[in-house]
């Protein structure tokens, strides 16, 4: 990854003197025609708001996704656009803690790469945390104002389900388990990373139900949730399976 003397402003992106405030991170596979367009979105809706960086950490994707983020590194500069590149896939939860321990935020925003995950959002969770002082903010598909733009109802209603009954038997009081797009205290974060076990949809879970069980303070916000724009959607019939395990092994491990 090679540095430049001066970072191109012509996209709107300031050069970095001090560290940033918040750090986005955002673990990528095979997400080539996606990270352009997140990158300008973030800067959208960033730039004139918070002191902020982006930490792309990449699984080694054969759809060259590394070298799209390093072209993107020449527009903004390397101190707005970082990446860590590691061999292979090696779970969600090691991408996160690469990420952190690449990153230089007090609060982490952690958002997957695939559009889903609307950065217009953003600026309501830094607005939640700042009224709230909370540790956590949550984003979630199913409070007044969330949703979801692209699934059918057969999707929709497992996905609802699927919270629904995990909600009910780990005792969380927030509405989405399985959601990933949410806002840390760095803190926060570092000792719930350091205590979460699991894998795929249930580490979502455990991260969440770990926070509340911690008694750190959490705030949900509502999102809509966007299908994948472009690229295949990772998600299928492993991953069902993964979250009923997951679930279980939470029920009786935490």
């Amino acid at each position: 990854m090679g540095s430049m003397d001066q970072p191109a402003t012509s996209m709107g992106a300031k050069a970095l003197t001090v560290d940033p405030e918040y750090s986005v991170i955002v673990p990528t596979y095979n997400e080539r025609p996606n990270v352009a367009v997140l990158a300008w979105l973030l800067h959208k809706y960033l730039d004139e708001l918070v002191s902020f960086e982006v930490v792309f950490v990449d699984d080694n994707s054969p759809d060259g996704t590394a070298n799209a983020i390093k072209q993107l590194q020449a527009v903004y500069g390397t101190s707005r656009i970082r990446l860590v590149c590691r061999p292979g896939k090696l779970g969600l939860g090691t991408a996160y803690a690469a990420g952190l321990a690449a990153s230089s935020g007090r609060f982490i925003i952690l958002m997957d790469a695939d559009l889903s995950h609307h950065p217009k959002h953003l600026p309501d969770f830094i607005a939640a945390q700042r009224a709230t002082d909370a540790d956590v903010v949550a984003g979630t598909r199913y409070r007044l104002g969330g949703g979801v733009a692209g699934w059918n109802l057969t999707r929709k209603l497992t996905s609802r389900g699927a919270n629904l009954l995990a909600s009910f038997l780990l005792g969380a009081r927030t509405s989405d388990l399985t959601g990933a797009y949410r806002l840390y205290r760095r803190g926060a974060l570092c000792e719930l990373l350091h205590a979460t076990t699991s894998r795929g949809y249930a580490f979502q879970m455990e991260v969440i139900v770990r926070a509340q069980y911690s008694r750190l303070r959490i705030t949900e916000m509502p999102i809509v949730f966007v299908d994948r724009l472009y690229g295949e959607s990772k998600l299928g019939m492993g991953e069902y399976v993964q979250f009923v395990r997951g679930l279980l092994g939470l029920l009786f491990g935490l």
